[in-house]
């Protein structure tokens, strides 16, 4: 079994059962203790478990738990570097584009930099910012206004009322979570008010979503699976989570690291 196939084991028990002991997962499978602990070291510093004294744990997140921008901008940065390299390559010049709030929206926004005559619309105030430190004449950048979240999104009434009168070609959303039974997730009820008129403002739906997200639900549903056009993610997102994701979607791309 790859140290890869190995991890995914370990995570699937410890959201299974909420815990695992090091001596079980040595007899279970198959490895030395050294190796599973270096798995868990893994999985620890990646922000998907927490080690403990004999073995981890689940994190525990709650569904309304909302990490800060710098917090999750630590978090699976090879991953959502190549998700974003990926969903560039669907931004064609002369075209409006909306990016919600998030780190792989931001990792993209770094990517569009380059891209000719290009609108943007944007609730992420980290987002706004990269285009506006490379000011170019042929871009047009709209900041929506509203409540700024931990999440450097700017959401609520004012927000709302913004994106409702705006049409674009593709939404690039990034998400809490995703589920077969939630769908698209956030934990914060303001921003998923906010991000469901992103939605219906688009005529295409890009979700990016890196393998973390998947089986993780926010407390509020910003769209059914179904909705999504396109849904990017990365190689570490388990066989059944691509199997779903394929039966539900328009399209499933799995964004290969190439650096």
């Amino acid at each position: 079994m790859l140290a890869q196939q190995r991890q995914q084991t370990i995570l699937e028990r410890v959201r299974r059962s909420g815990g695992v002991r090091v001596a079980d997962l040595v007899r279970d499978l198959g490895v030395s203790d050294m190796t599973i602990r270096r798995d868990l070291e893994t999985l620890a510093e990646r922000g998907l478990l927490e080690k403990v004294h004999g073995g981890a744990t689940v994190l525990g997140p709650g569904s309304t738990e909302e990490p800060g921008f710098t917090a999750k901008s630590a978090r699976q940065q090879p991953e959502k570097e190549s998700i974003a390299r990926r969903a560039a390559e669907l931004v064609r010049p002369g075209t409006a584009v909306a990016l919600s709030a998030g780190t792989t929206t931001w990792a993209l926004a770094h990517h569009l930099i380059e891209v000719a005559d290009l609108t943007v619309i944007t609730n992420s105030i980290p987002v706004a910012e990269v285009f506006h430190r490379s000011t170019r004449p042929d871009r047009t950048v709209v900041l929506t206004g509203g409540v700024r979240t931990p999440s450097d999104a700017l959401v609520g009434p004012v927000a709302v009322a913004a994106i409702r009168r705006l049409h674009v070609d593709t939404l690039f959303l990034g998400v809490h979570g995703m589920s077969a039974r939630a769908g698209f997730t956030t934990p914060n009820l303001l921003e998923s008010e906010t991000d469901r008129e992103l939605v219906a403002s688009a005529s295409r739906l890009v979700v990016m979503a890196d393998h973390t997200k998947w089986d993780t639900v926010g407390i509020s549903t910003i769209a059914e699976l179904a909705e999504a056009d396109v849904v990017i993610s990365d190689a570490g997102l388990p066989q059944e989570a691509r199997s779903e994701l394929a039966e539900r979607v328009g399209e499933l791309i799995i964004a290969e690291d190439s650096l």
